[in-house]
């Protein structure tokens, strides 16, 4: 835990979402979050890992309930500036592992998208997946984003040039996983490793969606289209972010479940 909240303060977290191949991500989240937003207006949000708030004071602005957790100190006070004292929201610092300040059944969306990216034993994903539905009412949707294995491989391995690197390190297995260790802040998975997650927990997967797509390994072209090539860009990337297809190769990926009754 003291190794992710260093990383955040030095990090620029804040700017992650701001070049195009990064509002790709938020344009693609958002736009489900809304979905289930419009069909019941009142419901009650909470982000668990809100980092610096672009969720959680967007839907804050834009009028609903929204609770926000995070593990950083600094993210919060990021977090906290950018409110005007009008929203109706309320922060707290915590952790995906313990959020037994909150009662069962609380909240309509749960939002849990970083804490996965950190957490690499099973007890400790399974608890943070467990926490989340936990808290969540029954029926509510639970939107849970991970970090995918093979958009990795090529980034890491191929388009920066540390192939050797990694396979010295023991870092990469014969069937081309990337074997993190929480000394790498960032747990790489499948979808299938996803899948087995899902099965511990009393929740049904509704949608899985290619959030980025390509969008991140071709930031270098992404970044530069103009207005209307972007906006094309982000049309042909909502069309098809649900295909099965490209799942796989999408940088991130969110996993939308709706909690059983």
């Amino acid at each position: 835990m003291d190794a992710i909240k260093n990383y955040y303060e030095t990090h620029e977290e804040e700017n992650r979402l701001t070049p195009n191949h990064g509002k790709v991500e938020f344009i693609t989240t958002m736009k489900y979050i809304h979905e289930y937003l419009d069909e019941k207006p009142d419901s009650k949000i909470i982000e668990i890992g809100a980092a610096t708030g672009r969720y959680s004071v967007t839907l804050a602005k834009e009028g609903y309930d929204v609770t926000a957790v995070d593990l950083v100190p600094a993210n919060l006070d990021k977090l906290r500036a950018k409110l005007d004292g009008t929203e109706k929201i309320e922060v707290y610092e915590g952790n995906a592992l313990d959020l037994s300040q909150f009662e069962d059944e609380t909240f309509d969306i749960t939002l849990v998208l970083g804490p996965m990216y950190h957490l690499f034993s099973a007890t400790d994903l399974k608890k943070a997946i467990s926490e989340a539905v936990r808290i969540t009412k029954k029926g509510g949707h639970i939107f849970v984003a991970y970090i995918m294995n093979e958009p990795a491989i090529i980034q890491c391995l191929f388009l920066r040039g540390r192939l050797d690197e990694m396979r010295g390190k023991g870092l990469v297995s014969e069937d081309w996983h990337c074997l993190s260790t929480p000394d790498d802040l960032f747990n790489i998975v499948r979808t299938e490793e996803i899948a087995a997650l899902n099965t511990t927990v009393s929740a049904t997967r509704v949608k899985l969606i290619a959030t980025d797509g390509i969008s991140e390994m071709l930031g270098f072209r992404i970044n530069e289209l103009n207005e209307d090539e972007f906006k094309a860009w982000v049309d042909f990337h909502l069309n098809v972010c649900e295909r099965a297809d490209v799942l796989g190769m999408s940088c991130h990926t969110l996993d939308i479940l709706q909690k059983n009754d």
